[in-house]
């Protein structure tokens, strides 16, 4: 996070420190998806409350719509129910019994709704690029805990499609990928 403003510590009257979180590590598919993912996210922290709003103004929902945001509570354990954002409150729920792992939900009204893997902010830049470009391969048909696992094995950039009995998925990341990484990439959907 970087300070906006630095007031003179020994100033009482001073103004407190703002902080903006950076942008949000973010694929998504280019078009409609046809797989169980819409893209990925790579969040800084494991701290949603700080995360979700850059995340959810990059999708830039209308003013005024309702947001709503399902996560795994395995994953997000001291998740408030309600995240406050420039300008709108974010709902958020824990996601329902049988729900994936590894994935949020997001239902911006009229924007529409976004199912993305969580790539784990700890996770190395290289691995992390991987998987962002194979969760917003459109025609990729593996879930978030499958790239995690194949990741985790590095054959992620392998033919990671004939592990899951056959299929070809498009999977490897493209030459240049790494270097796009820490800028959002907004798409329309």
């Amino acid at each position: 996070m970087e300070p906006v403003g630095t007031p003179a510590e020994s100033d009482p009257t001073a103004e407190a420190r703002t902080y903006r979180m950076p942008q949000p590590r973010v694929t998504l598919t280019p078009d409609v998806s046809h797989g169980p993912l819409d893209g990925a996210w790579w969040p800084h922290c494991d701290a949603l409350e700080l995360e979700l709003p850059a995340l959810v103004g990059m999708l830039e929902p209308e003013p005024g719509a309702e947001v709503r945001v399902a996560v795994d509570p395995a994953e997000w354990p001291d998740t408030p129910y309600t995240v406050m954002a420039p300008g709108r409150e974010i709902a958020v729920e824990p996601a329902g019994p049988g729900s994936e792992a590894h994935v949020i939900t997001l239902d911006c009204g009229t924007v529409g709704r976004w199912v993305l893997m969580v790539v784990p902010p700890e996770e190395p830049a290289g691995t992390a690029a991987r998987l962002l470009a194979a969760a917003a391969d459109p025609e990729n048909p593996l879930t978030a805990s499958r790239m995690l696992a194949l990741a985790e094995t590095g054959r992620l950039g392998t033919a990671a499609g004939e592990a899951e009995g056959g299929t070809s998925a498009r999977v490897r990341l493209r030459p240049g990928a790494a270097d796009d990484l820490t800028s959002s990439l907004p798409a329309g959907r």
